[in-house]
This record gives structure tokens, sequence and C-alpha cells, in this order.
């Protein structure tokens, strides 16, 4: 090591050698935005144009990702130098009908300046101009189409929750198809657990494939590791329905990945949902759309559209 590095702490190192962590969210996944979507569906693009600006002085109500937006924004307020986290606005909204959207963005002192506004077009290609590491939306084709491009992505499943309990920032991941690739997983749907599970114990010190969200759980850790360990302002977790001896892959992978996870939880099938709740998750990832719909009773959850459990 060169000797103008030896009073570098790996903190510091860190600090000078990450990069902006950039997320990219639609209205209605950042603002709770279903009477106008009602309004839409219901009397057309029209009535929607009218509605919009005819209450565009009136303030949103907080969407299912905004108190994960709002946490991750608060980490720049921690920054001496330059910003942490960007957020950015990809919204199917016109220009004109989008000025409701930031002017709730202002009044809920969001620092969120950047933003396309596609008219009634799929927005999802802006993710890669705009270098996103995590694009949320409510829209699940366009979902699907930013994981197609090879970017980490995830349809907002509604929910009113939220944690307020903590300013903390708490991210939760499932496992198979999300973290890590379905290759796992298409052995348990085709040829039932006990193929799984010989399979994972025959292939336990081989690391799996990345999933989908393996880019973002890594820079994830980078902006973890630009603040003192015990000051850290984010927190990770696992939660798979994985058990012995189908642990030890998962453990020896992330290994081999050099990623640390500050909690997993092996349920071994058990319902994810207390745990979640326990674990205070600002978002919850899961390719499962049936599991995602019962995390979200108890916290905000992403659904990934990804991998076998997807494929019809």
């Amino acid at each position: 090591m060169p000797a103008s590095m030896n009073n570098l702490s790996l903190h510091n190192i860190f600090k000078i050698t990450m990069s902006k962590l950039t997320i990219a969210i639609s209205s209605r996944a950042l603002f709770d935005m279903e009477e106008s979507h009602r309004v839409y569906v219901d009397e057309g693009i029209e009535a929607y144009c009218k509605y919009q600006i005819a209450h565009e002085d009136e303030m949103l109500d907080e969407g299912a990702a905004f108190s994960l937006v709002r946490k991750l924004l608060a980490l720049n307020d921690r920054s001496a130098d330059k910003p942490r986290v960007e957020v950015v606005l990809l919204s199917k909204n016109s220009a004109d009908t989008g000025l409701r959207v930031f002017n709730s963005i202002q009044a809920r002192g969001l620092d969120i300046s950047r933003a396309a506004f596609t008219s009634g077009d799929t927005p999802y290609r802006y993710v890669k101009p705009f270098s996103v590491d995590l694009f949320l939306s409510n829209d699940a084709q366009d979902v699907k189409e930013a994981l197609e491009m090879g970017y980490a992505a995830a349809t907002i499943v509604p929910s009113k929750l939220s944690n307020q309990d903590s300013e903390q920032l708490r991210i939760a991941f499932d496992g198979d198809a999300v973290l890590f690739s379905d290759d796992s997983e298409r052995v348990y749907k085709e040829e039932g657990l006990k193929a799984f599970v010989q399979s994972e114990k025959d292939s336990a010190k081989e690391p799996m494939p990345g999933g989908p969200f393996k880019e973002f759980l890594s820079s994830l850790q980078r902006l973890q590791a630009s603040f003192p360990a015990d000051e850290s302002p984010v927190r990770t977790a696992l939660v798979t329905a994985r058990s012995a001896p189908a642990h030890e892959r998962v453990i020896r992978t992330l290994r081999a990945w050099d990623i640390r996870i500050d909690e997993a939880l092996f349920l071994g099938g058990m319902e994810t949902g207390e745990f979640l709740k326990a674990f205070k998750a600002d978002m919850f990832f899961d390719d499962q759309l049936t599991h995602c719909e019962s995390a979200g009773e108890h916290v905000a959850t992403g659904h990934v559209p990804h991998g076998i459990a997807n494929s019809k």
C-alpha cells in the first residue's frame, strides 16, 4: 500500500471511490394517485388532464414508496461533500398534468429536481440515460422492460403502510430470482423439494449466479460503507424461504461476492410478513406475487417479475 494511504481508513477509501446511488420512481409509486387514476380509467385522458390541473395546488398524499424515497434523500443531509443519493421522477404524465406532482414534491420537501414526463408513453427507456440503479413503478410492463434491459426494477404493491418508527433506512430482499438467479428455484419448481435440497447440498461451495438485484445490493453496500459501521443509517436483510441445509450456498455466495447482509432470516417456508414487520422494512423485494401481496399487509413491497415464477 502506498505510504500516502497509510492513514486512510476503509471508511474513507469507500467515501472517496463510491458513486452516487440513483433511484428512478414513477409518480404513482411516490404519491397516492388512486383518485386521479380512477378518473383516467373511468372517464379518459381529457377528463384526467382537467382533473389534475383543477387540483394542482392540492398536495398529494404519500404513496407506498414515499418513506423509502424520503429516507434515501435524507442520507444526503449526512454528506459533507457531494450527494450520495439522487431520485429521478419518471412519469407518464405530461409536463402540464405533472405540475401537481412537482408541487407535491416541493411541498413535501423532497430534493427531486430531475424528471421525465412522457405524456402516456413508456418512461422506462430513460432508465439508462439517467444511470439508474433501481427503478420503481406501478406499471408492471415498464418494470419488465427495465428488467430485460438488465436493471433492478420492481412493481410497487398497493399499500398504505410505511415505517415511521425509525429514521434508519431498512431494505429487505428475497433470495432466489431477486438477489440470486432463479436456477435453484427452477430445480424446485420442476423437480420438487427433495431434488432442490440435494442440488443445493451438492453445489454448496459453488457461488450462485447473480439475480437482477445483485448490483443494486452491491451499490447499497458501498453506500453503507461510506458511513462508520456503528453509525450506519442503512440496514439490509435477506428474508428467504430456504432453511438448512440449503442455507450454506447462500452464505458462501454472499461471501464470494464480498457482500455483507446485516440480517439473514432462513424461514423454511414460513410466511414472511410478521418477520418483515419485526425488521421494520421500508421496502421488501420478492419475485412471487402471492408472497408480495401477503408481505404488503405488513410493509411496503415491490414485486420483481423475474424468473420461473413469472414465466407464464
